[in-house]
């Protein structure tokens, strides 16, 4: 009991800690939260990423940049050189790409290099692996915990697939000794950059204005929705708390894309969506945006993928996380009162 004291005590001193996925919606706001703690950080990015939302790098050490990819082995292993933490948050977040391969070798192959590396360099403390709730997989009529092992029979998305064949990797290395604590965010949300990872806001800037008239089906999905700050917050009390094997949920409320743009009109004291678009119409409208997207290049918000993970529920329990690592996830009604005004103040939506 002392040893695991003193463990806890070593992870709350500022340690230097490398963030792969730095430039990403959930990776940048680590970044912030990481400097807030006391914490030195190196946030490892592509040559090509979008740093404009991360912090300056500074002189002293305290945030500092490493460019490289999680597919080239030689980028990370000198990024790790002299790093205490890794969070490893990387990972291709997209329901459809017109080359599926890649899902394999981000996802698959990131985790791969991450865990090479840390056998390499034997200055790693801990690991905080990035999973999703798909690796888990769907929970069709109930909530389920950390217990849930992905059936691996059906996948709806190429993403899916890859994280439930990572998730079994970070799994077998933490069983092998390596001191890793794998977390399972839900659906996040809040602000930060409007990206794939943010689907929420992507959708309710459709449906403001008037792109996605309805709402998606008939309000039969369920999915766990997690306030980016509070996924943060976790990742951060896996570092300091969480124990190498164990799996935490970072999930909250269980809720269907009904119930968010219902909350989204009774907050903007807007109208609420009249009608339901039926799952088969978006679906069709999927595969000509895919059409399209082969065409432009720009990768569609909706594709026959989509369809099939809405036709699923995706209802977890972060009862875990709450007793071990005091993870305290905010309702949906006050992570949207937050998030509304903010794309309003960017002037993405009117209200």
């Amino acid at each position: 009991m002392l040893s695991k004291d003193f463990d806890r005590l070593d992870f709350t001193m500022s340690k230097k800690v490398l963030v792969t996925g730095a430039s990403g919606y959930l990776g940048g706001r680590l970044c912030h939260a990481l400097l807030n703690h006391g914490h030195r950080v190196k946030a490892f990015v592509r040559r090509s990423s979008d740093i404009s939302s991360l912090p300056l790098p500074s002189g002293d050490g305290g945030f500092e940049l490493a460019y490289g990819d999680v597919t080239d082995y030689s980028t990370l292993l000198e990024a790790f050189s002299d790093c205490h933490v890794i969070f490893h948050a990387a990972a291709l977040v997209e329901p459809w790409i017109p080359d599926p391969s890649r899902f394999n070798s981000v996802n698959v192959g990131g985790l791969k290099n991450v865990l090479r590396a840390y056998r390499e360099t034997g200055n790693i403390e801990k690991i905080v692996y990035t999973s999703s709730f798909f690796a888990l997989g769907s929970t069709d009529g109930y909530v389920a915990d950390e217990s849930q092992v992905h059936s691996g029979k059906f996948f709806c998305t190429e993403y899916e697939k890859s994280k439930a064949i990572a998730d079994k990797i970070a799994l077998e290395a933490a069983a092998e000794g390596v001191p890793i604590v794998p977390v399972y965010p839900g659906v996040i949300y809040g602000p930060g950059k409007v990206t794939s990872g943010n689907v929420v806001a992507r959708l309710i800037i459709e449906r403001f204005n008037w792109r996605l008239p309805g709402y998606i089906g008939e309000g039969k999905d369920k999915f766990s929705f997690s306030h980016v700050d509070d996924v943060v917050d976790g990742h951060i009390a896996a570092m300091n708390d969480g124990q190498p094997g164990e799996k935490y949920l970072l999930t909250g409320e269980n809720a269907s894309f009904k119930d968010v743009f219902d909350l989204a009109a009774t907050i903007t004291h807007t109208k609420k969506p009249q009608f339901g678009i039926p799952l088969f119409a978006i679906e069709a409208y999927g595969w000509l945006l895919v059409v399209l997207s082969r065409i432009t290049g720009t990768l569609p918000l909706i594709s026959p993928p989509t369809v099939q993970v809405l036709r699923h529920q995706w209802a977890y329990s972060c009862a875990k996380a709450k007793a071990e690592l005091n993870y305290k996830p905010r309702s949906l009604e006050e992570g949207l009162t937050e998030m509304l005004p903010w794309l309003k103040q960017l002037k993405l939506i009117k209200y």
